[in-house]
């Protein structure tokens, strides 16, 4: 389990180096600070968060509770005191701070620290504790089963491919005491740091098995918010997806409609003007065609009385065909002339008499004359009215 912890923190300060060495952080300190000013300081102050750290240290036979960077002491409890007694003053400080941001950090006295400096290759910086500790009893005059130590990037460059690092270690035997008395009173260290002023060093000898499991609610928080703003958009583009994949059904449907109403509106169309061609068709085959009427009409006037027709035959192309029995078949022809709706009258065989009715018996074939449409005569009276018109005006 402490193998898959320190290969865990491995990775993680790996990624807190790169975090760093890159350059959002500073765009984000930047463009924050410059938004922060257009919020109001009440709000401001109100929404402020983030880690709040306390120091505790040993002075003069006590314990001693200080904010990070201040000089006074907010909690002092000493040894001869019952431990619920220092238990409640530290627990009363700590409580004005909320759990998830309280950070606490042990500060060991200088003497009690052995700091180097070491100048490593870049290849160790992925690693660096595990390098470290590698070559402790090097580094150190302790085994490195007597020691908690600590290290920390200085982030110096001191040459080509090396960087500069500092080395922090103290005894198991005096460290390990204080926090077994801290847990008895009620504190568990986040770190346990080296004081450089008010300020910590940066170096932490916490052992890694002796560090605190925090649950992060606000972390927790935040990311079960940033997960509801990924399902919120994802859900938002599928519901635009679909709103525009039911729009483009819904077009599809409409143009298939208007398609089904334009062919059927074409086939009417096409109906119309075959219809509207079978009828001027035949408008025109009536126009040409011979009026039966007229022909009988004027065949019955110029035929004698003594004269009947047996058969009568009228065809598309205006041949007339007539048979039937006369006194004197031969003066037929010139009956005929001069008609208006037959011409060219002609016997088409012989002329036989009939013993039966002593008349003779004939079959003759002429030409219907078709009158000339009206339409086509209106445009030649036109301009005779209009010259007539012309020579009435003054």
């Amino acid at each position: 389990m402490t193998a898959l912890q320190d290969a865990s923190q491995l990775q993680l300060d790996k990624l807190r180096r790169a975090w760093r060495g890159s350059a959002l952080p500073g765009f984000l300190r930047w463009w924050g600070g410059e938004l922060a000013g257009f919020v109001p300081p009440r709000w401001r102050h109100a929404f402020a968060g983030g880690q709040r750290w306390y120091i505790i240290e040993r002075r003069d036979g006590a314990w001693v509770l200080r904010r990070a960077g201040e000089t006074l002491a907010l909690a002092t409890a000493s040894d001869a005191d019952a431990i619920d007694h220092r238990s409640g003053q530290f627990a009363r400080v700590l409580a004005e701070a909320d759990p998830a941001d309280r950070r606490v950090a042990l500060v060991l006295p200088t003497a009690n620290v052995l700091r180097r400096r070491l100048v490593l290759p870049v290849a160790a910086r992925d690693n660096l504790r595990q390098v470290v500790g590698f070559d402790l009893d090097r580094q150190t005059p302790f085994r490195a089963d007597d020691v908690h130590f600590g290290v920390r990037d200085l982030g110096e460059p001191v040459g080509e491919g090396r960087f500069a690092a500092e080395l922090a270690a103290t005894p198991r035997a005096m460290l390990d005491p204080l926090l077994d008395e801290l847990a008895g009173l009620g504190i568990t260290p986040d770190r346990v740091d080296v004081a450089q002023g008010n300020a910590l060093a940066g170096v932490d000898l916490l052992p890694p098995q002796r560090a605190p499991r925090r649950i992060d609610r606000q972390r927790r928080l935040n990311l079960g918010l940033a997960i509801c703003i990924l399902v919120l958009l994802i859900a938002a583009m599928a519901t635009w997806l679909h709103n525009r994949a039911a729009a483009l059904d819904a077009m599809r449907s409409e143009v298939d409609a208007m398609q089904g109403d334009a062919k059927r509106v074409s086939a009417l169309r096409q109906r119309l003007t075959e219809s509207a061609g079978a009828s001027g068709f035949l408008a025109k085959r009536k126009a040409e065609s011979p009026a039966i009427l007229p022909v009988m009409q004027e065949l019955t006037a110029r035929l004698p009385d003594d004269t009947w027709l047996e058969r009568f035959t009228l065809n598309a192309s205006g041949q007339i065909g007539f048979q039937g029995q006369s006194p004197q078949a031969a003066r037929l022809i010139d009956a005929l002339k001069g008609a208006k709706t037959i011409a060219e009258p002609s016997f088409q065989g012989t002329i036989q008499a009939d013993p039966t009715s002593g008349k003779e018996r004939f079959y003759m074939q002429a030409k219907a004359i078709t009158p000339k449409p009206v339409a086509a005569a209106r445009p030649a009276t036109a301009p005779a009215r209009a010259a007539s018109a012309k020579g009435a005006a003054p």
